[in-house]
């Protein structure tokens, strides 16, 4: 995949790859093609579509606010490491944890940070689980997610593991304030309040919303509850 190709497109946004992000891009891209014949991890393999929908869409939002220096941040539900391994790549000094509950794509994704060294800790797992764990719970400056669910769904998930003061960044598409609206009891109860909601459209005209939650208080103990409960009865 030639970078080239669409590196205007991060420059025309203010985002300035270096040869090496560039080149790590690329070898990315390429793991991703490859591996995708193997294991189901997108449906996104033109070298446009990875470039806009995957990479600029990843590193984009992160850009629209504050990341703090040497941030901790969990991917939760990262599929195929979308936005964290991008992010990572251009912010070489956040630490990043990846969550995920199938195997095949966190084989994937150590094989992608030993490849691209993103030294990241590729973790296979649940997050309603792993919300729960000690070493794990309230840990993170940040957690995010990219449309892996509904944003009341999403909070649940992803508020256990952010520390008080640390962010939830939800990535969600044209629906995200209408989901911010139903979610709002759910973010109140787990210890946030929303902070910032920003739309925007990537290159090509996509409508996407960066909801930003600020953690102000401890996540209940019972929270998050089993997926089962979380499905058959969301909070709000």
């Amino acid at each position: 995949m030639e970078l080239s190709v669409f590196k205007d497109i991060f420059n025309e946004n203010g985002i300035v790859l270096t040869d090496e992000q560039s080149a790590r891009l690329e070898k990315y891209a390429d793991m991703l093609v490859e591996y995708n014949k193997m294991v189901n991890l997108t449906a996104i393999t033109d070298d446009e579509g990875i470039a806009v929908k995957h990479f600029f869409d990843s590193i984009y939002p992160f850009t629209l606010f504050d990341l703090p220096e040497g941030a901790s941040l969990i991917d939760v539900g990262t599929g195929a490491g979308f936005p964290s391994c991008p992010l990572k790549v251009y912010r070489d000094d956040i630490r990043l944890t990846l969550l995920d509950s199938l195997n095949k794509r966190i084989s994937f994704l150590q094989s992608l940070s030993d490849n691209i060294a993103l030294n990241a800790k590729c973790v296979h797992g649940r997050a309603e689980e792993f919300g729960r764990k000690p070493e794990y719970r309230e840990m993170y400056d940040i957690a995010t997610a990219r449309a892996v669910a509904n944003l009341t769904d999403l909070c649940e998930y992803c508020l256990p593991f952010v520390k008080v003061g640390g962010l939830f960044v939800s990535l969600k598409g044209s629906s995200g304030s209408e989901e911010l609206d139903k979610a709002k009891p759910a973010i109140k109860l787990l210890g946030g309040k929303t902070e910032k909601v920003i739309e925007y459209t990537l290159p090509g005209g996509d409508a996407r919303t960066l909801i930003l939650i600020r953690k102000t208080g401890e996540t209940p103990a019972k929270y998050p509850r089993n997926a089962g409960q979380i499905k058959k009865k969301p909070l709000g």
